[in-house]
């Protein structure tokens, strides 16, 4: 049900009045006297303003999509439309939209989470007929003072609707987000509020065939009209891609603190995990480069001011996650270095497009890392949702007959508080749940987990991993690959990556930047941070506890190696726990002399004490035992497990993973015994409890009481690893 112009078809002629027209709102907008359509661009304006049709535009980043919904609006509002609504995925490109449409002379608003307390002000503007462009995030959608309060209206005045970023529809795109299905229950609305047709613009970069036939039926719900699609060409002439493949973490930081300063004017170095990314910047920061991280940990002020440094070039590079990704606009911006790939050539192409949108030439360099297809593994089990769990928060919402907040169906489901989120966002665009007003409730409709559905989607996405690896290795062009894999017919050989070419890169690695890069991943040392509360509803769940764990019976700050993320220790600390259960290697033991050196404890630990393993005895027993040898200090043994011992897997909430190892440890006689006996012997001071890797905290801080129930004068938490 679509109408395809991959080659966009000949401009209108020049006494058209319409191509006019829009042609002087063009130069209006961008202040150029001379400024002409760039092919295709006319030809959707045209089918969104004269057809009142339904469009998807897949065009290269640059192109202009924005100014062919700038335009549309504006020719619209001319001829007594509302206003356009655009529904955007983040509030980065939401901030550069408004910008840009301030100074194109439209006059945009937002309403999101950022600008609650503005909400009145822009529902009187809405009223006034003083808005021309609306912005919201998918997420508003669902929002029941929006939905309720606002969006009726929206409906029945909305000139034109625009889902940017529109390759977030599918579930076979690479950043799918659930609540932009909700789009499609929108655009189904339409049509019933006036008999003049709402024109729908949805626009991406980055759409193969699977995608683009997916969003062209949303697009198409409940309309006799075929959607117009125009494709172009997706290859950029200004990147030049590369791939350096180098040994370990500490040489890829090496290459950066040698040769970031040589990179094209400023740029985004991503990596694949928080921690990572602000280890990087640390380290860069260190040796002087003026770079920041940006990391979904930022905060949404400071991004805004870390996105407007990096446009205004007060930054060399910022360090980030796939947080700073969609909708960034630089024009200039120099470089892109990964350090670890994405997950798909899709999401690579995606990213990397942020660079060389108005120059000429910018550098594009992959380092990838083995590591990369464990990380992708975590993040593409915790993005799926879980039948078990959806079924257990649907009879939760039955069973309660009342909105539930999501602190309290923490207790109803062993989910972690972003994993429920995201069921409870499927399960309301599917229409088992909705959100109200004090948490969320059934609706009654029947709901079935897709099961067939979610295993299309995972093999989809495993095919993805394996093009990407296949990207690293490839011996053809770089830019046709990734053109290839979006299904570009125009795909073709750039003459300008390292396979075309040859490597345009520098490989060499200064002396001091190795071994600066060498520090950084021999570091070790993370702080753990005690459990000081119980989470609420835990009496659901039989245990009798609530409010904050007393002092005396809580653990005090502890200590991890390292996070398994980490850049240097993290890969060392994978492999060693994904290895079979042996005793602890000497240089692990080293590492934990370094931390224990550097710890600054208020008292010195009298004994050591191993906790109860049934995964890996022989690593956390040799573990503690190396620990106490060392420290000259007695180990008391092992803690013991009771009732079968710990029940919940890695990932759940607080709620169960507490509830998991509730009176599940136990502390044997003798070492009962010898703490009893330690202040008669003149030895005061906490233990060290030895363990292999720490998630929720929840183990730690239920050995923690159990150990000072029977004498502990404190406890201070030694672990390999940390998760995360």
């Amino acid at each position: 049900m679509s109408e395809t112009a991959a080659t966009p078809c000949a401009a209108q002629p020049a006494d058209d009045a319409l191509h006019t027209e829009a042609r002087e709102v063009l130069r209006a907008l961008t202040s150029r006297p001379d400024a002409e359509f760039k092919d295709g661009q006319f030809e959707a304006v045209d089918a969104l303003v004269r057809g009142r049709r339904r469009a998807l535009v897949v065009q290269r980043t640059g192109w202009g999509k924005s100014a062919v919904y700038f335009v549309a609006s504006l020719l619209l509002r001319a001829r007594g439309a509302g206003p356009t609504v655009i529904v955007s995925p983040l509030l980065a490109l939401m901030r550069d939209q408004v910008a840009a449409a301030a100074r194109a002379g439209v006059r945009a608003v937002t309403m999101s989470s950022a600008n609650a307390t503005e909400w009145d002000e822009v529902r009187a503007a809405l009223a006034q007929d003083e808005v021309d462009v609306l912005l919201i995030s998918p997420e508003r959608l669902n929002n029941p003072r929006f939905r309720d309060e606002q969006l009726p209206d929206l409906l029945a005045r909305m000139g034109l609707l625009v889902v940017d970023e529109a390759h977030c529809i599918s579930d076979w795109g690479h950043d799918f987000r659930p609540d932009y299905r909700r789009i499609r229950d929108l655009i189904g609305r339409l049509p019933a509020v006036r008999a003049e047709p709402v024109p729908v613009l949805a626009t991406t970069a980055t759409a193969n065939e699977r995608v683009v036939a997916d969003v062209v039926e949303q697009l198409g719900v409940d309309s006799a009209d075929e959607v117009f699609v125009l494709r172009g060409p997706l290859a950029r002439a200004s990147l030049q891609l590369g791939v350096l493949r180098m040994a370990d973490p500490s040489a890829r930081l090496a290459w950066l603190l040698t040769h970031l300063h040589e990179l094209p004017g400023s740029g985004i170095v991503y990596a694949l995990t928080v921690s990572a990314a602000e280890d990087t910047a640390r380290a860069l920061a260190d040796a002087g480069h003026a770079v920041i991280s940006y990391t979904g940990r930022t905060d949404p002020e400071q991004r805004a001011q870390i996105e407007q440094d990096l446009k205004d070039n007060r930054v060399k590079a910022v360090v980030a996650t796939s947080a700073l990704g969609m909708g960034f606009d630089k024009p200039d911006l120099g470089f892109v270095v990964h350090l670890g790939a994405p997950s798909s050539p899709v999401a690579y192409y995606q990213q990397v497009g942020r660079a060389g949108r108005g120059t000429d030439h910018a550098e594009v360099l992959l380092l990838p890392g083995p590591e990369d297809r464990r990380i992708w593994e975590y993040f593409a089990t915790a993005s799926m949702p879980d039948e078990q769990q959806a079924h257990a928060v649907l009879q939760a919402l039955r069973e309660a007959g009342r909105p539930l907040s999501v602190p309290v169906l923490e207790t109803s489901v062993s989910a972690k508080r972003s994993q429920l989120e995201l069921l409870l966002k499927v399960l309301a665009v599917d229409g088992a749940v909705e959100k109200v007003g004090g948490g969320w409730r059934a609706t009654g409709r029947d709901w079935a987990y897709d099961a067939q559905r979610y295993a299309r989607v995972a093999e989809a996405r495993r095919a993805e991993e394996r093009l990407m690896l296949d990207y690293e290795t490839t011996q053809t062009c770089r830019m046709e690959f990734l053109a290839r894999t979006l299904d570009d017919p125009t795909a073709a050989p750039c003459g300008r990556c390292d396979t075309c070419a040859g490597p345009w890169y520098p490989t060499g690695l200064d002396e001091e930047a190795r071994a600066k890069a060498r520090r950084t991943a021999q570091k070790v040392g993370v702080p753990i941070e005690p459990r000081r509360s119980y989470p609420s509803g835990m009496d659901r769940l039989g245990v009798p506890v609530k409010g904050t764990i007393p002092p005396a019976r809580q653990a005090e700050e502890g200590r991890a190696l390292a996070r398994l993320s980490d850049l240097g220790w993290g890969v060392r600390l994978r492999e060693l726990l994904d290895a079979d259960d042996a005793p602890v290697p000497e240089a692990v033991l080293e590492a934990a002399v370094t931390v224990l050196r550097e710890w600054g404890w208020e008292e010195r630990p009298i004994a050591v004490v191993a906790m109860a393993s049934r995964g890996r005895p022989r690593l956390v027993g040799s573990f503690a035992e190396g620990v106490a040898r060392i420290g000259q200090l007695p180990f008391l043994g092992a803690l013991e497990l009771r009732h079968g011992g710990p029940t919940a897997g890695p990932g759940g909430n607080s709620a169960y993973r507490l509830a998991s190892v509730w009176e599940r440890i136990a502390v044997p006689d003798p070492m009962v015994q010898a703490l009893a006996s330690a202040p008669a012997a003149g030895r005061h001071g906490p233990v060290l409890l030895v363990d292999d890797l720490v998630d929720s905290r929840w183990s730690l801080a239920e050995a923690s009481r159990v150990l000072r129930d029977a004498g502990a004068q404190g406890v201070l938490p030694l672990v390999l690893a940390q998760q995360g």
